[in-house]
């Protein structure tokens, strides 16, 4: 089995001040709770906006804690509130000028993680452009095609239903499905953004939103008199596994 866990929107900063100490505590509860695990993982996923404002001051405390996970590899990939430039600075030791998205591939054994950049700079909804959709293609044909390839990104590609989310989901999403469509090995797709715990599926393939570290959306059916976002629920995670032949999904609450 190949087990892997994954969070999402920690929005280090977060409004700064109080508000900003409180998503860095929540970040810390929710890597602490996967250090103490007495299992090992096979790998860490964080699907986007690992800061609130993308400053470089954000990036170094998000490098920093990600540091000191013991969970090894940790993956990430940018969201909506990330900037590439201090991005790839801190978190990959890049050239901060270069603005293309940051597209990542990692080959484990056991697994393949294409960590895609949906970000648009500037916006709130999202896009797989061109030059990274020929990326995915071809990083997916060139294997290996014995192990599953999971494709992760921030924003969704469908409606979640979501009155916060929806309108800044990832849109041309028809290309993305007839990327996926032409490689066999590819197990699901798994994003962030939602800030809420969501499965559904995506050109036949499983999509798995994870769950908000800083805070959970409330659905319309929920009501949202306090507003939609709620900042006192404990944060939650996913826990993934693949057994060779399909994925199964855990949410966790993190107290």
């Amino acid at each position: 089995m190949f087990v892997f866990a994954q969070l999402s929107d920690i929005h280090l900063g977060h409004d700064r001040g109080d508000a900003g100490a409180r998503a860095r505590e929540r970040t810390e509860r929710v890597l602490g709770h996967l250090d103490a695990l007495p299992g090992d993982l096979d790998a860490v996923l964080v699907t986007g906006d690992l800061t609130d404002h993308g400053t470089e001051e954000e990036y170094a405390e998000a490098a920093g804690l990600l540091a000191r996970s013991r969970h090894a590899p940790l993956l990430h990939c940018p969201g909506n509130h990330d900037a590439r430039g201090p991005y790839r600075t801190a978190l990959l030791g890049g050239d901060p000028a270069d603005d293309a998205p940051v597209n990542q591939i990692h080959r484990l054994p056991g697994a393949t993680f294409l960590m895609c950049d949906s970000s648009i700079p500037g916006r709130g909804d999202g896009h797989l452009d061109d030059a990274t959709l020929a990326w995915l293609d071809a990083e997916l044909a060139a294997g290996p095609h014995d192990v599953p390839a999971f494709v992760c990104f921030h924003h969704p590609p469908v409606p979640l239903h979501g009155q916060y989310v929806d309108p800044i989901r990832q849109f041309g999403e028809e290309r993305l499905a007839l990327v996926v469509a032409r490689h066999a090995h590819v197990a699901a797709l798994l994003c962030g953004h939602t800030h809420t715990p969501a499965a559904t599926t995506f050109a036949d393939l499983p999509l798995i939103a994870a769950p908000g570290v800083v805070s959970t959306l409330r659905m319309p059916w929920e009501g949202d008199a306090d507003g939609p976002v709620d900042y006192a629920l404990p944060p939650l995670l996913a826990y993934h596994v693949h057994d060779g032949a399909r994925l199964t999904t855990h949410f966790r609450v993190v107290p």
